[in-house]
């Protein structure tokens, strides 16, 4: 039976490795080395652990041709795996760590650590790289179904940040009319400058990060605020 731990002792091989938005992974290759996208990557790893297709479009596909999304692998997370905390998953080798795509941003998919940090497929600047989960903003931990898991080791993530993104009511306020200013100053339009983070500011967060080559989730947190010059 796959573990976890081997998923992320396949990923910890191809770090350095060149991430390509929407590049497709054949997941039994064993062989390959890129270019990735973060659920390509964890999809990959997971398959090559435990020959187990999850996360993709469909998981009875060829897997040399099945299609994994974050948003796939939020509706695998509901309908067939195991979600536990962020905090739980930050503390056990080779869980995964989802934010769910909402809208038009991207969500973002890693592997787990064990110790709070993180192997995965980032972005087209950072490439395949080690991080952590601090500081960022998580929806869930995931175990796969078919995997073996070891026990918990108390990975430590520390608070939540806050992170400006669409809600329910939109997030509003003098963070929000910097967040703004800075766009427009970065050539970005992010339409009035009002202090509301509605649609147009998340587009425009979302255009910033692709010119700027980072995660393009339309969120605005520690990393992306750092790339706009400016303080949460």
């Amino acid at each position: 039976m796959g573990t976890g731990k081997k998923a992320l002792e396949l990923a910890a091989q191809h770090i350095g490795e060149q991430y390509i938005f929407g590049a497709l992974a054949p997941k039994n290759n064993a062989q390959w080395r890129g270019p990735w996208d973060c659920a390509e990557f964890v999809s990959w790893c997971v398959f090559q652990a435990g020959e187990i297709l999850y996360g993709c479009h469909s998981n009875t596909a060829n897997p040399a041709s099945a299609d994994a999304y974050t948003g796939y692998w939020g509706r695998d997370a509901e309908q067939l795996g195991r979600k536990i905390s962020v905090t739980e998953a930050a503390g056990i080798p080779g869980a995964v760590v989802l934010r769910i795509p909402r809208g038009n941003a991207n969500g973002h998919i890693v592997l787990s650590d064990g110790t709070g940090g993180t192997i995965e497929a980032m972005s087209p600047t950072q490439k395949v790289r080690r991080h952590t989960l601090t500081n960022r903003r998580w929806d869930t931990g995931i175990l796969v179904p078919g995997l073996t898991y070891e026990a918990n080791q108390g990975g430590n993530i520390g608070e939540e940040p806050t992170v400006f993104r669409i809600t329910t009511p939109f997030m509003r306020g003098e963070t929000v009319r910097k967040i703004q200013q800075a766009l427009k100053a970065a050539g970005v339009d992010p339409g009035p400058i009002d202090g509301i983070n509605g649609p147009k500011t998340e587009a425009a967060v979302l255009g910033f990060q692709l010119q700027k080559r980072l995660v393009p989730d339309g969120e605005v947190g520690p990393e992306t605020a750092g790339a706009l010059g400016i303080e949460l």
